[in-house]
């Protein structure tokens, strides 16, 4: 049987690297397996899954080539499948790794795993109720002030929210990796303060990289909440991000 790492036991009767090798690719197999029934799952419903993708736009969708609609549901599918699966995912991962951790490493590291999936959820839900809608309103009326009629590809459409969904949700794991950093002693309160200006500066360059559209407003829509979400960060490491060691030494002075 396999021993954790951290004890005493384990020290001398590791799993072999072909163990960890089997393992891995039984949780590999396992997380293609849920995938796949996700995405299954998501393509059955794909026209209800474009209904609420479409909700944002004020404006039709039309397809140019006979196969694009059947891409488009392929795209969305596997997308919500992945989304579907990712606590599973996560799941199989954490179990792999965490034999290999100390106790105190897991009380650690497996909070930081439930907030970064919560954390990427709530950045797509944010994306869609918020930033999705102002982002369209302002690129369709734009068009439209110019005497231009949108008809939108289906395809491109799909393109553009996907993109921007997953931006988001990236987005918001800022306070999280800030704090990640700080716990760690990479990072202090006093740097992430005194480099605001930096910061801002960098908020509009990733912003400008994950927007789907090269314009300004949409890269405000999502530079400015990611600047706010910098400055959340920084309040959350001051409260939480207080330097742990999280390798306690061994009995004799050695650390692992």
């Amino acid at each position: 049987m396999k021993k954790p790492a951290g004890s005493k036991e384990g020290a001398g009767a590791e799993m072999p690297i072909s163990g960890h090798l089997q393992e891995l690719r039984s949780r590999l197999v396992r997380s293609v397996l849920i995938i796949s029934l996700a995405f299954g799952a998501a393509f059955y419903f794909s026209d209800t899954l474009l209904f609420f993708l479409k909700r944002p736009l004020h404006a039709e969708l039309i397809f140019l080539a006979p196969a694009e609609a059947f891409w488009a549901d392929l795209k969305v599918s596997l997308f919500v499948g992945f989304l579907a699966a990712l606590p599973v995912i996560l799941y199989e991962i954490w179990q792999f790794v965490a034999p290999g951790l100390l106790p105190n490493e897991r009380g650690y590291l497996f909070p930081f795993l439930i907030f970064a999936t919560l954390l990427f959820f709530a950045g797509m839900a944010f994306c869609y109720l918020v930033a999705l809608p102002l982002a369209l309103d302002f690129l369709i009326n734009y068009g439209v002030r110019s005497g231009i009629t949108p008809q939108i590809s289906v395809s491109m459409y799909i393109d553009f929210n996907l993109k921007f969904l997953f931006g988001f949700g990236l987005v918001f794991e800022l306070p999280l990796a800030m704090l990640f950093l700080s716990r760690m002693g990479l990072m202090t309160p006093a740097f992430f303060s005194q480099n605001r200006k930096y910061a801002v500066l960098l908020s509009f360059l990733i912003a400008a990289i994950l927007t789907p559209t090269p314009d300004i407003f949409n890269q405000c829509v999502m530079a400015i909440p990611l600047i706010l979400l910098y400055e959340v960060g920084i309040v959350i490491v001051r409260i939480f991000g207080s330097v742990v060691s999280l390798r306690k030494e061994e009995p004799g002075g050695m650390s692992p």
